[in-house]
């Protein structure tokens, strides 16, 4: 699989003749709504098997083949070419398609309204294969230990068509906002949280989760002890039913890390009671801030560095951002983005005839562009080469996988390189 970048002036009939791809191949791939007019500055997944390097600068045969996990000699003999034969800049060199890696893949769904769209449920159905775990969002905890259900429409069947484990997500809100005094109750009243145990094993086995997830979100500081508590008695009723049991983490840097935020979630602990844990490594650049790259490389390193000092490093899947954001110029504190997916920007940047560019140190696409109002606007997103730079990282650090937020957002280039990187664990 190739990522090529377009440039000025070329076409997708051009780009497909230079890689010896049929048209229709390309344009599939990508699902370019527009194929007769490519975004300069835009990514494309090329469907080859393999993909190709152009000598740069400074590259020898031996510096080309460590990058690709080759010998010298091998690369030589693929490429038909002598070891000891210099190499000019712009030389093309084959690389044959990398060893697998085995990893698992969480995708949230959260149905909004008063019904599951059918765009939510077909993301669900195309994504499943690539998944381990389908995760509807969410089961919402009540005072009284009972549950709120979410809408699960047709997601079991999915999940079970697709030998995808169920998770069934339990967040501690109210109103859709999360409650500190919610989770104060819930792990600190023993009649209210025996109860709220005996709901979610009643319920879990009423529609076949397999994988308990609690995503319990600002806390109070004095309850980080009560949530380990509690997780440890979790653990134990559902290791019974032969359940798995993960939890959804706040992207810490430190163990005494302060914030609301933060302050309830006990890396450490959670590393060694529950099966594994969802990194949230993602709103950097989020829908009430100011516009910049929603999941930039050197947080999400920085995030997971720290992660895997405290929890084994198979236990951790990192959360990864399936949109962007459209902000509007200048940014006024309170102020609301447009949450849009990878395709629609793309989608925007052509019909606003602007390029777009690339971050090197975010590892992340973006462009600005000037509405029908005269109004500026800045786009920050996901393209094929920021998501094969979050693969690159979870085989770098030997991360579990990747946890998706959220599926019914159309990334297509996502799915091609995961389905090229990685071979998916299935565990139903």
């Amino acid at each position: 699989m190739q990522i090529h970048v377009v440039q000025q002036g070329q076409s997708v009939y051009g780009i497909a003749q230079a890689y010896n791809v049929p048209v229709e191949d390309l344009i599939r791939a990508n699902e370019l709504q527009a194929p007769n007019e490519l975004v300069v500055g835009q990514a494309l997944v090329i469907p080859i098997i393999g993909s190709y390097y152009w000598v740069q600068p400074g590259d020898n045969l031996f510096s080309i083949s460590r990058k690709f996990g080759l010998s010298y000699q091998q690369l030589a003999n693929i490429n038909r070419i002598n070891v000891n034969q210099p190499l000019p800049v712009g030389f093309r060199l084959y690389i044959p398609p990398q060893k697998k890696t085995s990893a698992e893949f969480n995708g949230y769904v959260e149905p909004r309204g008063a019904s599951v769209s059918q765009n939510l449920i077909d993301s669900a159905r195309e994504a499943a294969p690539y998944l381990t775990y389908l995760a509807p969002f969410s089961f919402q905890a009540l005072r009284d230990g009972s549950l709120k259900e979410p809408l699960l429409n047709d997601f079991p069947n999915i999940a079970k068509a697709n030998n995808v484990v169920l998770m069934m997500v339990i967040t501690n809100q109210e109103q859709d906002q999360f409650s500190d005094e919610l989770g104060r109750i819930l792990l600190n009243d023993m009649a209210i949280q025996n109860r709220f145990l005996n709901n979610i094993v009643s319920t879990a086995k009423k529609y076949g989760f397999r994988d308990i997830h609690f995503d319990f979100e600002f806390l109070r500081p004095e309850d980080r002890e009560a949530y380990n508590r509690f997780l440890r008695k979790a653990k134990q009723r559902f290791s019974q039913e032969g359940w798995l049991l993960s939890t959804a983490l706040a992207p810490k840097t430190r163990a005494d890390q302060k914030g609301k935020w933060y302050e309830g979630h006990d890396y450490k602990a959670h590393g060694e009671i529950v099966d594994f844990v969802v990194i949230m490594t993602y709103e950097w650049g989020y829908s009430g801030g100011p516009a910049m790259a929603v999941s930039p490389i050197g947080p999400v390193r920085e995030v997971l560095t720290y992660a895997i000092s405290e929890i084994p490093s198979k236990k951790i899947l990192m959360g990864q951002n399936l949109y962007g954001y459209d902000w509007t110029l200048p940014f006024v504190p309170g102020s609301i983005s447009k949450a849009i997916s990878p395709q629609e920007a793309i989608e925007i940047a052509r019909q606003h005839k602007v390029s777009i560019s690339y971050d090197q140190e975010a590892q992340a696409p973006y462009f600005r562009y000037f509405d029908s109002e005269g109004k500026q606007h800045e786009v920050w997103f996901e393209d094929a080469r920021s998501i094969q730079a979050k693969f690159n990282l979870i085989k770098e650090l030997n991360l579990r996988g990747m946890s998706y937020w959220k599926l019914g957002l159309s990334f297509p280039q996502n799915w091609l390189l995961l389905n090229e990187n990685f071979e998916v664990v299935k565990r139903a």
